[in-house]
Parts: structure tokens; sequence; C-alpha cells
């Protein structure tokens, strides 16, 4: 069985001073790398990876420090 990860994305909360968020993120096993993306989530709260489809969101209450 193969899993469609689009059809079915991974979700990563990140706190503020995880930013800035890319893909893949060090916990994704070796594998499953593709090219590293940078994902602006500090204007709408949320991204998804191009390559793979997880969606990054800020935790609520996260502070955006500038960068």
């Amino acid at each position: 069985m193969i899993i469609d990860k689009k059809a079915h994305p991974e979700k990563v909360e990140l706190d503020g001073d995880q930013l800035p968020a890319f893909c893949p993120n060090p916990a994704m096993p070796v594998w499953n790398h593709h090219p590293r993306v940078f994902l602006d989530v500090a204007k709408t709260g949320k991204a998804a990876c191009p390559y793979c489809g997880t969606v990054y969101t800020l935790k609520p209450g996260a502070k955006v420090h500038a960068h």
C-alpha cells in the first residue's frame, strides 16, 4: 500500500524560536528527504511544503521575531 503524502499530509506545529521554518525538518527520515525549502509561516500562521505536502503551523500564542 502506497500512502500519498499530499492526500494525507503530516502536520508540524512550530514555536517562534523554531523559525525560519524549513522542510524537510530534522525529524523526517533520511529516505524521505527532498530539496530544502524555506516556508513563510509568519504571514498567515501556516504554510505547506510544495514537495511533500507537510503542513507547518504556528502554535497558538507563538511570538514571531524578526529574522
